[in-house]
């Protein structure tokens, strides 16, 4: 444990050295990915407001994704109907590269401190548990050690290293912050060769005109039922009070209406 404390904080300060600090995103980027989370609220909080606000929120949001007004290339996308070739925006390739950078960081220190425990502690028992386990966990605990007879609670020298490995977040997030780059990269792991198919390189770029597409038409197949409505004949049910009915409000303020006002009050 101790060593994987020390090589996660080495490769922390080396992610730090290679990648150097983040370039501030463009207004037009920002706009973008802001422009589907609009959507995506006015889709889920839109039963808060009024029939017609919603309307007209749904219907300026579809025009504006149809016609590309929140692109941050409109041009190129409309002529050609793809998107653009991230090998020619320096900002994709740097983020590719970035992201090789962080694959390379994750992927050598485990390398090398598996092969250093496969060498040096293959087959050996380092720690015992606390509380019993069912024979489920015996492949999970116990990875390297052939027998069938052994207690579930013992724990193997590789299966410790993987408990490590997936177990020191919050260690080094009391030593280095909550932003480091000591824990495993769950990102950069999931676009290993073979780990999990079909997760995107890291810097790939996404097509927003196909994204604000498909949003526009999420928006226009939304219902709107207004949370507002009748909203005190529901409260007045909700604390026990029966509420009047429509010809009774009527005449009730008919009544009110042409009630002439006492002697030495006025009204108001």
């Amino acid at each position: 444990m101790i060593v994987m404390v020390l090589v996660g904080i080495l490769r922390h300060h080396i992610t730090m050295l290679i990648t150097g600090t983040p370039k501030t995103p463009q207004p037009k980027a920002i706009r973008e990915s802001k422009a589907l989370l609009r959507a995506l609220r006015l889709r889920t909080f839109g039963n808060v407001i009024p029939q017609q606000a919603f309307e007209d929120r749904k219907n300026y949001l579809a025009n504006a994704f149809d016609k590309g007004e929140y692109l941050k290339n409109p041009t190129p996308s409309k002529e050609t109907g793809a998107p653009p070739n991230p090998m020619t925006d320096p900002d994709m390739m740097e983020g590719m590269m970035d992201g090789l950078k962080k694959q390379l960081t994750n992927m050598v220190p485990q390398m090398i401190i598996m092969g250093w425990i496969n060498f040096f502690f293959q087959g050996f028992v380092v720690t015992k548990l606390p509380f019993p386990l069912t024979p489920r966990f015996k492949s999970m605990l116990q990875s390297g050690v052939d027998t069938r007879d052994m207690d579930v609670s013992w724990v193997s020298s590789l299966s410790w290293y993987f408990l490590n490995l997936f177990g020191l977040g919050s260690v080094f997030s009391l030593i280095l912050g909550d932003n480091n780059a000591a824990g495993v990269d769950m990102t950069a792991m999931s676009a290993m060769p073979g780990m999990m198919p079909g997760m995107g390189q890291p810097g790939q770029p996404q097509d927003f005109n196909k994204l604000f597409l498909a949003e526009k038409e999420n928006i226009m197949i939304t219902p709107h039922q207004w949370e507002l409505e009748d909203i005190e004949q529901r409260l007045l049910e909700k604390y026990g009070k029966r509420p009047y009915s429509q010809q009774r409000r009527k005449s009730y303020a008919e009544a009110v209406k042409t009630t002439p006002p006492k002697k030495g009050n006025k009204r108001r």
